[in-house]
Protein backbone atom coordinates (compact mmCIF):
# COMPACT_ATOMS: atom_id res chain seq x y z
CA UNK A 1 0.00 0.00 0.00
CA UNK A 2 0.95 3.58 -0.18
CA UNK A 3 0.81 6.28 1.78
CA UNK A 4 -2.39 7.57 0.87
CA UNK A 5 -3.91 4.05 1.43
CA UNK A 6 -2.42 4.05 4.70
CA UNK A 7 -4.51 7.23 5.56
CA UNK A 8 -7.54 6.01 4.24
CA UNK A 9 -7.29 3.01 6.46
CA UNK A 10 -6.12 4.12 9.20
CA UNK A 11 -8.78 3.36 12.48
CA UNK A 12 -8.25 3.86 15.98
CA UNK A 13 -7.49 0.16 17.50
CA UNK A 14 -8.81 -0.42 21.51
CA UNK A 15 -8.33 -3.96 20.79
CA UNK A 16 -4.16 -4.87 21.01
CA UNK A 17 -2.44 -8.57 20.97
CA UNK A 18 -0.87 -9.75 23.75
CA UNK A 19 2.61 -9.40 21.85
CA UNK A 20 5.30 -6.45 22.77
CA UNK A 21 6.69 -3.82 20.12
CA UNK A 22 10.11 -4.84 19.02
CA UNK A 23 12.66 -2.30 20.18
CA UNK A 24 14.08 -1.82 16.43
CA UNK A 25 10.72 -0.74 15.70
CA UNK A 26 9.93 1.33 18.52
CA UNK A 27 13.13 3.39 17.82
CA UNK A 28 11.58 3.62 14.48
CA UNK A 29 8.54 5.52 16.15
CA UNK A 30 10.75 7.79 17.73
CA UNK A 31 12.60 8.88 14.84
CA UNK A 32 9.26 9.97 13.73
CA UNK A 33 8.94 11.78 16.68
CA UNK A 34 12.41 13.77 16.63
CA UNK A 35 11.85 14.43 12.81
CA UNK A 36 8.35 16.04 13.05
CA UNK A 37 7.57 19.29 12.25
CA UNK A 38 8.02 22.01 14.72
CA UNK A 39 7.43 25.73 15.15
CA UNK A 40 10.85 27.40 14.96
CA UNK A 41 12.70 24.14 15.14
CA UNK A 42 12.41 24.22 19.13
CA UNK A 43 10.83 20.94 20.12
CA UNK A 44 9.26 22.12 23.12
CA UNK A 45 7.93 18.05 23.27
CA UNK A 46 8.99 15.27 25.41
CA UNK A 47 7.49 11.74 25.52
CA UNK A 48 7.34 9.65 28.15
CA UNK A 49 7.51 5.80 27.61
CA UNK A 50 5.00 3.48 29.25
CA UNK A 51 5.66 -0.05 28.69
CA UNK A 52 5.70 -1.80 32.26
CA UNK A 53 2.37 -3.46 32.85
CA UNK A 54 1.66 -1.76 36.18
CA UNK A 55 2.25 1.63 35.49
CA UNK A 56 -0.39 0.94 31.89
CA UNK A 57 -2.76 0.07 34.74
CA UNK A 58 -2.31 3.39 36.48
CA UNK A 59 -1.93 5.28 33.37
CA UNK A 60 -5.59 3.20 32.05
CA UNK A 61 -7.11 5.02 35.26
CA UNK A 62 -5.46 8.23 35.18
CA UNK A 63 -7.16 8.89 31.51
CA UNK A 64 -10.78 7.55 33.00
CA UNK A 65 -10.41 3.60 33.21
CA UNK A 66 -10.04 3.15 29.96
CA UNK A 67 -8.74 -0.97 29.79
CA UNK A 68 -7.17 -0.79 26.25
CA UNK A 69 -4.43 1.55 27.51
CA UNK A 70 -4.40 -0.95 30.17
CA UNK A 71 -3.70 -3.39 27.40
CA UNK A 72 -1.66 -1.81 25.09
CA UNK A 73 1.96 -3.10 25.36
CA UNK A 74 3.57 0.98 24.53
CA UNK A 75 1.81 4.08 25.62
CA UNK A 76 3.37 6.99 25.19
CA UNK A 77 2.73 10.44 27.11
CA UNK A 78 3.35 13.64 25.03
CA UNK A 79 4.24 16.57 26.81
CA UNK A 80 4.81 20.35 26.09
CA UNK A 81 8.51 20.76 27.75
CA UNK A 82 9.26 24.56 28.50
CA UNK A 83 11.72 23.15 31.68
CA UNK A 84 14.46 22.12 28.94
CA UNK A 85 14.38 25.32 27.01
CA UNK A 86 14.06 27.38 30.08
CA UNK A 87 17.37 25.84 31.18
CA UNK A 88 18.87 25.68 27.90
CA UNK A 89 17.91 30.13 27.60
CA UNK A 90 19.27 30.32 31.83
CA UNK A 91 22.43 28.48 30.65
CA UNK A 92 22.93 30.87 27.71
CA UNK A 93 22.21 34.10 29.67
CA UNK A 94 19.00 34.53 28.43
CA UNK A 95 15.41 34.26 29.16
CA UNK A 96 12.66 32.14 27.85
CA UNK A 97 9.01 33.23 29.26
CA UNK A 98 6.90 30.96 27.07
CA UNK A 99 5.13 29.99 30.07
CA UNK A 100 3.78 33.15 30.58
CA UNK A 101 2.50 33.54 26.45
CA UNK A 102 -0.43 31.71 25.21
CA UNK A 103 1.53 31.92 21.52
CA UNK A 104 4.33 29.49 22.69
CA UNK A 105 2.01 27.11 24.13
CA UNK A 106 -0.73 27.26 21.27
CA UNK A 107 2.33 26.39 19.31
CA UNK A 108 3.89 23.98 21.28
CA UNK A 109 0.29 22.07 21.36
CA UNK A 110 0.50 22.01 17.28
CA UNK A 111 4.17 20.88 17.55
CA UNK A 112 2.60 17.84 20.14
CA UNK A 113 0.01 16.77 17.86
CA UNK A 114 2.59 16.87 14.71
CA UNK A 115 4.80 14.34 16.21
CA UNK A 116 1.86 12.41 17.58
CA UNK A 117 0.19 12.06 14.08
CA UNK A 118 3.84 11.03 12.75
CA UNK A 119 3.75 8.00 14.96
CA UNK A 120 0.33 7.23 13.86
CA UNK A 121 0.81 7.16 10.41
CA UNK A 122 4.40 5.42 10.49
CA UNK A 123 2.84 2.32 12.85
CA UNK A 124 0.38 1.53 10.00
CA UNK A 125 3.08 0.82 7.56
CA UNK A 126 4.53 -1.27 10.32
CA UNK A 127 1.53 -3.19 10.85
CA UNK A 128 0.46 -1.12 14.07
CA UNK A 129 -2.76 -0.22 15.45
CA UNK A 130 -2.85 3.20 17.77
CA UNK A 131 -5.51 4.92 19.54
CA UNK A 132 -5.17 8.70 21.03
CA UNK A 133 -5.73 9.62 24.89
CA UNK A 134 -7.43 12.47 24.84
CA UNK A 135 -8.56 12.81 28.89
CA UNK A 136 -4.71 13.10 29.99
CA UNK A 137 -5.97 16.67 30.34
CA UNK A 138 -8.81 15.49 33.12
CA UNK A 139 -5.65 13.84 34.98
CA UNK A 140 -2.83 16.33 34.48
CA UNK A 141 -2.27 16.91 38.36
CA UNK A 142 -2.81 12.75 38.84
CA UNK A 143 -0.34 11.99 35.68
CA UNK A 144 2.37 14.44 36.73
CA UNK A 145 3.01 13.68 40.23
CA UNK A 146 2.97 9.54 39.30
CA UNK A 147 5.07 9.75 36.45
CA UNK A 148 7.48 12.36 38.13
CA UNK A 149 7.00 15.25 35.65
CA UNK A 150 8.65 18.30 36.72
CA UNK A 151 7.14 22.28 36.55
CA UNK A 152 7.35 23.74 33.51
CA UNK A 153 6.67 20.34 31.48
CA UNK A 154 2.80 19.64 31.03
CA UNK A 155 0.91 16.01 29.39
CA UNK A 156 -1.48 16.50 26.98
CA UNK A 157 -1.70 13.35 25.18
CA UNK A 158 -1.55 9.93 25.28
CA UNK A 159 -1.36 7.41 22.15
CA UNK A 160 -1.52 3.77 23.38
CA UNK A 161 0.02 1.37 20.25
CA UNK A 162 0.07 -2.18 19.64
CA UNK A 163 -0.50 -4.80 17.07
CA UNK A 164 -4.55 -5.48 16.63
CA UNK A 165 -5.95 -8.20 17.34
CA UNK A 166 -9.49 -6.39 15.73
CA UNK A 167 -9.77 -3.24 14.11
CA UNK A 168 -12.88 -1.41 13.14
CA UNK A 169 -13.32 -1.43 9.37
CA UNK A 170 -15.73 1.71 9.03
CA UNK A 171 -16.40 4.99 11.46
CA UNK A 172 -18.60 7.79 10.17
CA UNK A 173 -16.87 10.81 8.40
CA UNK A 174 -17.94 14.36 7.22
CA UNK A 175 -17.84 14.63 3.27
CA UNK A 176 -14.87 16.59 1.97
CA UNK A 177 -17.87 19.23 0.42
CA UNK A 178 -18.46 19.69 4.31
CA UNK A 179 -15.05 20.39 5.72
CA UNK A 180 -12.91 22.14 2.74
CA UNK A 181 -13.50 25.65 1.30
CA UNK A 182 -12.24 27.08 -1.82
CA UNK A 183 -10.22 30.52 -1.28
CA UNK A 184 -12.64 31.80 1.29
CA UNK A 185 -14.82 30.55 4.18
CA UNK A 186 -18.42 29.51 3.10
CA UNK A 187 -20.50 29.68 5.89
CA UNK A 188 -23.25 26.76 5.65
CA UNK A 189 -27.62 27.32 5.79
CA UNK A 190 -29.00 25.35 8.55
CA UNK A 191 -30.03 22.63 5.60
CA UNK A 192 -26.38 22.02 5.03
CA UNK A 193 -25.62 21.44 8.49
CA UNK A 194 -28.29 18.87 9.39
CA UNK A 195 -27.41 17.04 6.02
CA UNK A 196 -23.99 17.06 6.82
CA UNK A 197 -24.67 15.27 9.96
CA UNK A 198 -27.40 13.25 9.07
CA UNK A 199 -24.94 11.81 5.92
CA UNK A 200 -22.66 10.71 8.68
CA UNK A 201 -24.28 9.76 11.52
CA UNK A 202 -27.05 8.01 10.35
CA UNK A 203 -30.70 7.89 11.96
CA UNK A 204 -30.63 7.71 15.99
CA UNK A 205 -32.75 4.09 16.25
CA UNK A 206 -34.11 2.22 18.40
CA UNK A 207 -32.13 -0.20 17.96
CA UNK A 208 -28.83 0.82 20.12
CA UNK A 209 -26.17 -1.79 19.64
CA UNK A 210 -26.62 -1.12 16.04
CA UNK A 211 -26.24 2.41 16.35
CA UNK A 212 -22.96 1.68 18.95
CA UNK A 213 -21.56 0.24 16.41
CA UNK A 214 -22.06 3.04 13.62
CA UNK A 215 -21.43 5.99 15.94
CA UNK A 216 -20.31 4.86 19.13
CA UNK A 217 -17.44 2.13 18.52
CA UNK A 218 -15.70 2.62 21.80
CA UNK A 219 -18.69 0.83 23.67
CA UNK A 220 -18.79 -1.82 21.52
CA UNK A 221 -14.87 -2.33 22.05
CA UNK A 222 -15.38 -1.95 25.44
CA UNK A 223 -17.98 -4.60 26.22
CA UNK A 224 -16.76 -7.14 23.45
CA UNK A 225 -13.24 -7.10 24.38
CA UNK A 226 -12.67 -6.21 27.93
CA UNK A 227 -16.13 -7.66 29.79
CA UNK A 228 -17.16 -3.99 30.40
CA UNK A 229 -20.87 -2.70 30.66
CA UNK A 230 -20.42 -0.09 28.50
CA UNK A 231 -24.23 -0.34 26.40
CA UNK A 232 -25.96 -0.80 29.10
CA UNK A 233 -25.37 1.67 31.14
CA UNK A 234 -25.69 4.14 27.53
CA UNK A 235 -28.92 2.19 27.43
CA UNK A 236 -30.21 3.22 30.75
CA UNK A 237 -28.87 7.00 30.49
CA UNK A 238 -30.14 7.31 26.97
CA UNK A 239 -33.63 6.60 28.06
CA UNK A 240 -33.43 8.60 31.41
CA UNK A 241 -32.00 12.02 29.67
CA UNK A 242 -34.52 11.43 26.35
CA UNK A 243 -32.07 11.70 24.04
CA UNK A 244 -33.50 11.65 20.95
CA UNK A 245 -30.76 12.25 17.80
CA UNK A 246 -27.12 12.52 17.39
CA UNK A 247 -26.52 15.85 19.03
CA UNK A 248 -28.39 15.07 22.01
CA UNK A 249 -26.03 12.01 22.37
CA UNK A 250 -23.06 13.64 21.72
CA UNK A 251 -23.84 17.15 24.12
CA UNK A 252 -25.68 15.98 26.27
CA UNK A 253 -24.44 12.38 27.34
CA UNK A 254 -20.89 11.91 26.30
CA UNK A 255 -19.59 15.78 26.10
CA UNK A 256 -22.35 17.69 28.39
CA UNK A 257 -21.73 21.16 28.04
CA UNK A 258 -22.03 21.88 31.86
CA UNK A 259 -19.24 19.12 32.69
CA UNK A 260 -16.81 20.54 30.57
CA UNK A 261 -17.14 23.73 31.39
CA UNK A 262 -16.76 22.92 35.03
CA UNK A 263 -13.52 21.39 33.39
CA UNK A 264 -12.26 24.31 32.94
CA UNK A 265 -11.00 25.02 36.65
CA UNK A 266 -9.40 21.78 37.12
CA UNK A 267 -7.47 22.20 33.96
CA UNK A 268 -6.49 25.67 34.94
CA UNK A 269 -5.36 25.03 37.90
CA UNK A 270 -3.42 22.23 36.65
CA UNK A 271 -1.83 24.57 33.81
CA UNK A 272 -0.97 27.17 37.05
CA UNK A 273 0.69 24.34 39.50
CA UNK A 274 2.76 22.84 36.44
CA UNK A 275 4.06 26.62 35.92
CA UNK A 276 1.93 27.52 32.86
CA UNK A 277 0.65 31.15 34.29
CA UNK A 278 -0.18 32.97 30.93
CA UNK A 279 -3.40 33.13 31.64
CA UNK A 280 -3.32 35.31 34.53
CA UNK A 281 -0.51 36.95 33.29
CA UNK A 282 -2.77 38.00 30.22
CA UNK A 283 -5.42 39.28 33.02
CA UNK A 284 -3.07 41.43 34.54
CA UNK A 285 -2.03 43.23 31.71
Amino acid sequence: MNTYDFIMQRRSVRNFEDKDIPENIVDKLLDSIINAPTGGNIQPVSVILVKESERRRELAQIVGNQPWVAKAPLSMIFCIDFLRIKKWAELSDTEFKGEKALSPFLIAFADIMCAAQNVVILAETLGLGSVYIGTILTGIERARDYFLIPDYVLPVMVLSLGYPKSKPTTIPKLKKEDLIHREIYKEPVDLEIKKAFEDKYGSFEDNLEKYFKRAFIEANEADDNYETNWREKLEETIKKLEIKNNAQFLFNLRYPGDMMIKLNENITNALKNAGFDFIDYCKSK
